[in-house]
């Protein structure tokens, strides 16, 4: 009697072997689609086109259904090519989810809804709405949220913008860091790193993102000393004080300058002055909280010369919202850097400049022996507390405004010694 596998058994049925590269590459197209099968489900599915294609065969509750893996190719080259191995190796993972009563097709379909996701929260589109929600939470000023976007824009994009917010780790923060380090330009990458972290921050409350790569570079980047301004030695006041009178530019810059030294403002806030901040009847020049360095109204005392001085500016741009409009845009005010053209022109490059003139003030007090907290005040520093603060603004403004003339005065007899 012959055995089961004895080939004289006619009511046998062959063993199915599996597929290989050589049966797959020798299958030609027929009128009709065919399958070749390999095993556990899967199969290769030939069509009249001669294009080919896996499918993976299975049940859930008793219900047959079939997944797509994908097209055959041979070539490498292509980008979507599914050889027999890699085929089985999806076959296998499909068994898997299989196993757990989850349809591959479904958990493929949701895959691609998360990268697609993933792909529309790139950084860009996050920090651009973290932009928007914070600049209007917090008021930022037009100057705060110009320096935010340029940094973001020109040091931070290149490089991360266009990747998916989740995606990007500690190695592309170092890239972006290292690179603007490498001209030296310290203040922006501490800039940079602050607000890449409020980004991520962001993006973590919104569920967009699982971590804040920017952690590890916390306080690794080192600040360069500041370079204040030095202050002019009281011999040499007289000095520039000539110089400024032989000044052949525009009378306002002349004004403006002076100004400067008389107010002891910083130079963005003159810059952007506007006539509706003054009431010279009073004597007074009331900068709104907005454009203050530390978002808090600033009283200035105005000096006898210094109302003198805007009277006369008055009949020279009190036509315009701005005291020092832009000459070739007259709805702006006058750009960052005109006045210390106009101190390097004179001369000054690179020993002085427009900040120089609160140092300059700040020395002279302390050596005449004014008040630490009145100076302080003049200068618009920050107040710790918040009431002391406010009775200080108010308290000192009849100190200020007598410190403030005798400077004016100073200045004029200083201007009448001429230099020596």
């Amino acid at each position: 009697m012959s055995s089961p596998k004895d080939p004289a058994n006619h009511n046998s049925k062959p063993e199915k072997k599996p597929l290989n590269d050589f049966a797959i590459g020798s299958a030609k197209a027929r009128p009709r689609p065919y399958k070749l099968t390999d095993s556990q489900g899967l199969y290769l599915e030939i069509k009249p086109s001669g294009k080919k294609f896996w499918r993976y065969r299975y049940r859930i509750a008793g219900k047959e259904n079939l997944f797509a893996l994908g097209e055959y190719c041979s070539s490498v080259k292509n980008p979507n090519h599914i050889a027999l191995a890699e085929a089985r190796f999806l076959r296998d993972e499909a068994r898997k989810l299989v196993k757990q009563g989850i349809h591959p097709a479904h958990q493929k379909k949701l895959k691609l809804n998360v990268q697609v996701e993933a792909n529309q929260n790139t950084f860009r589109a996050v920090a651009d709405e973290w932009v928007y929600h914070t600049s209007k939470r917090k008021g930022w000023s037009a100057y705060y949220l110009g320096q935010v976007e340029t940094i973001l824009k020109t040091d931070v994009y290149p490089t991360i913008g266009t990747l998916p917010i989740d995606a990007i780790n500690p190695r592309h923060i170092a890239l972006i860091l290292g690179r603007i380090e490498s001209r030296k330009a310290f203040s922006v990458a501490i800039l940079a790193r602050q607000w890449c972290s409020a980004v991520f921050r962001y993006a973590i409350r919104q569920h967009k993102a699982n971590s804040d790569p920017t952690t590890a570079f916390k306080g690794e980047i080192s600040r360069p000393p500041v370079c204040n301004s030095k202050p002019l030695p009281l011999e040499e006041i007289p000095v520039f004080l000539n110089k400024l009178a032989g000044y052949g530019g525009h009378r306002h810059t002349v004004i403006a300058l002076n100004l400067l030294m008389l107010t002891v403002v910083r130079t963005k806030e003159l810059r952007e002055a506007v006539w509706c901040e003054f009431d010279l009847g009073a004597a007074i020049w009331r900068i709104p909280a907005p454009r203050m360095k530390k978002r808090r109204e600033h009283l200035v005392p105005l000096s006898r010369q210094a109302v003198e001085l805007l009277i006369e500016l008055r009949t020279l741009t009190g036509d315009r919202k701005f005291l020092f409009p832009n000459t070739r845009r007259p709805q702006e005010p006058i750009g960052a850097t005109s006045l210390n053209r106009a101190l390097e022109y004179m001369g000054y490059q690179g020993s002085f400049s427009c900040h120089g003139f609160r140092s300059t003030a700040s020395t002279q007090w302390n050596e005449l022996g004014y008040r630490a907290d009145v100076i302080e005040v003049a200068l618009s520093h920050s107040e710790g507390n918040a009431v002391r603060r406010a009775y200080n603004q108010a308290e000192y403004l009849t100190e200020r405004r007598q410190m403030l003339q005798d400077w004016a005065d100073l200045l004029d007899k200083l201007r009448a010694s001429g230099p020596s």
